[in-house]
């Protein structure tokens, strides 16, 4: 293992979006700007800043607007946010983003929960956000949720995810972001996973979006790496969760893959004390102790 490790990888940080959207305490509109603005200080260049959903169905991003309106672009990030659908859609281009993303779940029991509609009826939608996007200039990022096992269903199979995956980047997705949303995969599991994605999709297509409910998300990241993987969503102290998906709280927290991939000589761009501090910033707005490890038990050197 690590025969081939790269020199530099990219993280996809989550937490304003699939961090906060579980809290069931409303989060004021200029802490979450803080927030944001404390995560590119840190140095983290793609940021999902909130979600243009239905507040009647996810009342914690009822203020998106507002959100993009207050934060203070930096050159040199990617901005982005979630849309479910064209109306969506509409709303992020008015708020200059420069990237929205697609979900999707593998199991139709989880897709049905999540946006009321079956998996086929998904992908119908998205003909109204995909295409109109780029021709708008807007990347697409898509996910493709419960990959590795579903609440409802249990085990998925990996080509059913691969069929909507493909469909996702044929329909002109930059790349698509597998999630481990309840968190139940281990090693083996993930590389049979990415054995069977890598066989059809290029490696820089594909990201990881794991969840540490079970403790195995960096474990996963490690066999993601070695097969080539660069891109790996995370969350600011491990905040989040799926509001459709039991048990699934915890992120796989931004600053432990930040600690584990510069120990290991990878690049990442983010300051350790930095995001560790964004952190700090995420615990006090949403008023709990957070899960992440190095969150808890702090910074320190690297150097021997």
């Amino acid at each position: 293992m690590f025969d081939s490790l790269p020199e530099a990888v990219s993280i996809y940080e989550v937490s304003p979006r699939d961090g906060l959207q579980n809290e069931s305490a409303q989060v004021a509109t200029h802490a979450k700007v803080r927030l944001i603005e404390a995560l590119v200080d840190a140095g983290l260049k793609r940021v999902e800043v909130t979600s243009f959903v239905s507040p009647k169905w996810v009342p914690q991003m009822a203020d998106a607007d507002q959100v993009c309106q207050m934060i203070e672009r930096r050159e040199g990030v990617t901005y982005s946010a979630l849309v479910p659908n064209a109306r969506g859609l509409e709303r992020a281009m008015a708020a200059d983003l420069d990237e929205v993303a697609v979900f999707i779940s593998a199991s139709e029991t989880h897709n049905r929960k999540n946006v009321n509609k079956t998996v086929a009826q998904t992908l119908a939608a998205f003909e109204k956000v995909i295409g109109p996007a780029s021709q708008q200039g807007l990347r697409v990022r898509g996910y493709v949720s419960t990959v590795w096992g579903c609440p409802y269903e249990g085990d998925v199979d990996p080509e059913a995810a691969l069929t909507i995956a493909r469909e996702l980047l044929d329909r002109g997705c930059y790349q698509v972001s597998l999630g481990d949303t309840i968190g139940v995969g281990t090693p083996l599991q993930t590389r049979r996973i990415l054995e069977r994605f890598l066989a059809d999709v290029p490696r820089d297509q594909i990201a990881l979006h794991l969840h540490d409910t079970r403790g195995t998300a960096l474990a996963n990241v490690l066999v993601g790496l070695e097969m080539g993987i660069r891109d790996f969503d995370a969350s600011v102290g491990g905040l989040g969760g799926c509001p459709y998906a039991p048990g699934a709280a915890g992120n796989l927290a931004t600053e432990d893959l930040v600690y584990t991939l510069q120990g290991m000589g990878i690049e990442t761009g983010v300051d350790m004390p930095k995001v560790w501090q964004a952190g700090q910033v995420a615990e006090a707005i949403v008023g709990r102790e957070l899960p992440g490890k190095v969150h808890r038990a702090g910074v320190r050197s690297l150097a021997s």
